[in-house]
């Protein structure tokens, strides 16, 4: 992952609902959950919610499928990795697998 990719992540992920938005999907798992189900969840009103899931698209956090009349949204987990990795590839002063042994 680019920094600038990094940067547009946590932007994205920088708002109190859209983080609430992705942490549910990755609850949900690779099956993701229909846009109507999210917003009830989270109590979101249909726009509010449209506005946040571009947000996440845009940043290419979530993806989307179309089952019938619904939208599927999933998150992207390749990229939620690729965060994490570019997150800590300097981890422990270039030991990435001697991070976190002892402390996490």
């Amino acid at each position: 992952m680019e920094k600038k990719e990094a940067i547009i992540a946590f932007v994205a992920l920088g708002h109190e609902t859209r983080l609430d938005i992705f942490r549910l999907l990755v609850q949900a798992g690779p099956k993701g959950l229909p846009a109507g189900q999210i917003g009830e969840r989270l109590g979101l009103p249909p726009a509010t919610l449209s506005f946040h899931l571009n947000q996440l698209k845009h940043a290419n956090l979530v993806t989307f499928r179309r089952e019938s009349r619904s939208l599927i949204y999933s998150a992207a987990y390749p990229v939620m990795n690729a965060l994490l990795a570019y997150m800590t590839e300097n981890c422990c002063q270039g030991d990435a697998d001697g991070c976190c042994s002892s402390t996490c």
